[in-house]
């Protein structure tokens, strides 16, 4: 997360607490997610960590079951500390290209693929990003079964959905199947909330194992969820309310 991940230190309005969430998604009945019929999950992340807060379970779980993964890092995140004394935007992208990589060992998920777009730019090249996530996705010559995840169109940050964007067209020219994942929607939306497509969704309930692995690849990115410095502009993007909603037991997808 980055960017705008911004306003969730600066903004006195914390979202909806978790355990709302908790108590409401406890209650809900929506279809368990099947990954029945996969054979190539392309995760898309718009920056390194998203893939990890958002699916980072359902992908080790992929990778488990014996279903092919490739992750897709669109931007390398030097935006989440535009006015940082401490690190330079390019000594941020070396830390977070390295948490990148430590976090994917710790959920057992191949390195991602990165493609080095500008942070908070990604709508300016959306063609060209349809375009590599096609031909990513293409590669199995079943294309039905090459299932592509990224973020949600509507999920409230420009680089998220430019990225839900970018793979709905690919997916639709290719024949795959388009899977999206909330990240920021867990921050602005409440419970049951009507601009959320609530009957698309499907909920995905990891192993135990695999949730650990999960808390354990959250942990390493120090640049995102600690302060660089005790410098206000330091501040870490992911305070311990904001992971609250990333690390719980479930994981939620859009069909």
């Amino acid at each position: 997360m980055t960017g705008n991940g911004n306003l969730f230190r600066r903004s006195p309005y914390r979202g909806t607490p978790e355990r709302e969430w908790r108590r409401w998604l406890s209650e809900w009945q929506g279809p368990e997610l099947s990954l029945a019929g996969c054979t190539h999950l392309v995760v898309v992340a718009p920056h390194p960590d998203d893939e990890v807060l958002g699916v980072g379970a359902l992908a080790a779980t992929a990778v488990a079951s014996g279903i092919r993964v490739t992750v897709l890092a669109v931007t390398d995140g030097e935006a989440s500390h535009p006015d940082s004394p401490t690190l330079t935007p390019q000594a941020l992208v070396a830390r977070r290209i390295d948490e990148s990589e430590r976090a994917a060992e710790c959920l057992g998920v191949p390195v991602p693929r990165r493609l080095g777009f500008a942070d908070g730019g990604v709508a300016g090249r959306e063609a060209e990003l349809s375009a590599y996530v096609a031909r990513i996705a293409g590669e199995s010559d079943d294309a039905a079964g090459s299932w592509v995840l990224a973020t949600w169109r509507g999920d409230g940050h420009p680089d998220h959905e430019a990225v839900g964007r970018a793979a709905a067209q690919a997916c639709a020219e290719g024949g795959h199947r388009l899977l999206e994942y909330p990240v920021w929607m867990w921050h602005w939306a409440t419970p049951g909330d009507a601009a959320v497509p609530w009957e698309r969704a499907a909920i995905a309930t990891p192993d135990r194992e695999v949730l650990r692995r999960k808390e354990k690849a959250v942990q390493r990115f120090r640049t995102q969820i600690a302060p660089l410095s005790d410098d206000p502009r330091d501040a870490a993007i992911l305070p311990p309310w904001v992971l609250e909603r990333l690390t719980r037991g479930t994981e939620v997808v859009f069909l």
